[in-house]
């Protein structure tokens, strides 16, 4: 079974964040910057939110609003969902199916260590499924 701090251990646990009186314009250039769909909104080490391009998609284009004039704090999703470096790939993949969310900070001794998103965890799903064909084959042949 697959944990999260494995999947942070062969993807890095690099994690960039915002601050929430930051504009969403700024949040937006972030992650197209870093090629990623969210990020945390963070105070210092304290995690607020989290804002995503759905959140864009959904609380400012779509309502008219300002992407240079709107700070992140209004757009953002709270309370945030999360995960530990000790929960299993298929719970983290309930979690984001049940509460319809792509993207869960990890959070260790209080501090956010790294972020798993859906296709980090379907890729190690996919993974295991090669390597478990792979034993099965070997079993038969041999």
């Amino acid at each position: 079974m697959v944990h999260v701090r494995d999947l942070l251990a062969a993807k890095g646990s690099e994690v960039w964040s915002v601050e929430p009186e930051a504009p969403v314009l700024e949040a937006i250039h972030l992650m197209a910057d870093k090629c990623v769909g969210a990020l945390p909104v963070m105070q210092g080490d304290e995690l607020l939110g989290m804002v995503s391009e759905r959140d864009y998609a959904r609380k400012v284009i779509l309502l008219g609003r300002s992407s240079a004039e709107t700070p992140v704090w209004q757009i953002m999703s709270a309370p945030v969902i999360t995960a530990t470096l000790d929960d299993s790939v298929e719970h983290c993949m309930s979690v984001m199916t049940e509460r319809r969310i792509r993207h869960l900070p990890v959070v260790d001794d209080g501090k956010v260590v790294g972020i798993v998103s859906i296709g980090d965890l379907v890729k190690a799903v996919i993974e295991e499924q090669r390597r478990t064909i792979d034993e099965l084959e070997r079993y038969i042949v041999g």
